[in-house]
């Protein structure tokens, strides 16, 4: 009797955790969410490919008909479990204040008991940007090699214990949001801190526009769940709200971990618990140096870091401020190297802040002699303990991927 009333209360205690996990969106938050569903996300192409402009609810719908139709039809043929909107844009829909974010993830629920499964889903994917293809085109020469080419800047895919999943990238350009398509089978961790932990279900509202032809109004709009992958939904809200950094098994964070954490410090982010800060920073400068063991790696990391998170006039003057921040984590906190590499990694680090510094009072200077007309523009460096310091701008070239399928998964 005492083993069988363990195991109640076992599931008693499961049933409440899976519960704090979860909520039902208000009103406001499903507003938000339909004006996210509603947005016009334009997929650039390369070279002649034309810009796919589609509604994101509309792009959701095609992919997910892709990925559930029968091979004969040119689908995969395989089950979506649910849809889900993830990353900032969800934390931007459950936020009571504007939170900006650059990528759309959204994650579909999918089985991938063959590896044949990741070659449909990418075929899914393709077959969808061909089918979202502008009227007027010319389409008998177009290959799926070719579209990947044009549309498609990242392809992931890992398939090892405990984690079955795959990441297709749509668009690259400056400035526009991305499109990130995960399909997941398992993933162990699907989180960072509890601010990025957010997971908002679609398919009610999916339903919603397929069945209603009613707009949504405060007193008729569909039950949307949200869910904290952290594991309590109200305190990662609080998080969010109070702008408070924790997190879970630190020790699994991958190595953009690191990068990210210094993202919310210089986005006045403090942590919820500055006791145990020291050890989470130790933690993430080790996994970073683990998936980035070599210099290359590390400046090709934090270039690409650069270009994709500080966007737009607001974002760009970050710049310089979140390379000092990293620059001190790393410096304090690293215990993972011999001398001589943390010594090389700092002096990297440091030499891309002077980059930025420069860049950016170069760019005042030019924007004070636009305004000014002066006959002459004013030197394009900054002067710094009596001579001028010049930005030495990257010449990294990224290898070309014509070529490639799948990407490793190191971020």
């Amino acid at each position: 009797m005492d083993a069988g009333g363990g195991d109640v209360l076992g599931v008693v205690a499961k049933d409440a955790e899976s519960q704090q996990r979860l909520a039902v969106l208000s009103y406001e938050q499903v507003r938000r969410l339909n004006d996210v569903m509603d947005e016009v996300v334009c997929i650039h192409g390369r070279g002649n490919f034309p810009t796919l402009e589609v509604r994101l609810r509309d792009l959701v719908s095609v992919v997910r008909g892709k990925l559930e139709a029968d091979t004969a039809n040119g689908g995969a043929g395989m089950k979506v479990r649910d849809i889900r909107l993830n990353g900032g844009a969800a934390s931007h829909v459950l936020a009571t204040e504007s939170q900006p974010y650059n990528d759309l993830d959204l994650i579909f629920g999918v089985e991938f008991s063959s590896g044949r499964n990741y070659d449909r889903v990418k075929s899914a994917v393709l077959g969808s940007l061909f089918d979202l293809l502008p009227d007027g085109v010319s389409r008998k020469r177009i290959t799926t090699c070719s579209l990947k080419e044009a549309y498609v800047s990242k392809m992931v895919k890992v398939n090892n214990d405990g984690d079955r999943w795959s990441l297709i990238s749509l668009g690259n350009s400056r400035g526009y949001k991305n499109v990130e398509l995960k399909f997941v089978d398992t993933m162990r961790r699907q989180f960072e801190f509890s601010v990025d932990s957010f997971q908002i279900i679609l398919d009610s509202l999916l339903l919603f526009y397929n069945c209603s032809e009613l707009p949504i109004s405060e007193n008729f709009y569909p039950t949307v769940v949200g869910e904290s992958v952290y594991g309590d939904f109200q305190e990662a809200l609080y998080h969010l709200q109070k702008k408070l950094i924790s997190t879970r098994h630190p020790e699994e964070i991958r190595g953009g971990g690191l990068l990210k954490y210094c993202n919310l410090l210089v986005k006045n982010y403090r942590p919820a618990r500055p006791d145990c800060i020291k050890t989470l920073q130790r933690y993430m400068c080790s996994r970073f140096f683990i998936d980035f063991p070599d210099i290359g790696q590390q400046r090709a990391k934090l270039e690409n870091y650069l270009w994709n998170h500080f966007v737009g006039p607001e974002e760009e003057t970050l710049k310089h401020q979140y390379l000092v921040h990293l620059h001190d984590v790393v410096e304090e906190s690293t215990v993972c190297l011999m001398g001589h590499e943390r010594r090389q990694t700092l002096t990297l680090i440091n030499n891309l802040a002077w980059q930025v510094l420069c860049q950016q009072d170069q760019q005042r200077l030019m924007s004070q002699h636009q305004q000014q007309q002066q006959p002459q523009p004013p030197p394009p460096g900054t002067f710094v303990y009596g001579c001028y310091m010049y930005p030495v701008l990257s010449t990294y070239n990224y290898p070309c991927t014509c070529n490639a399928t799948w990407m490793p998964c190191s971020t």
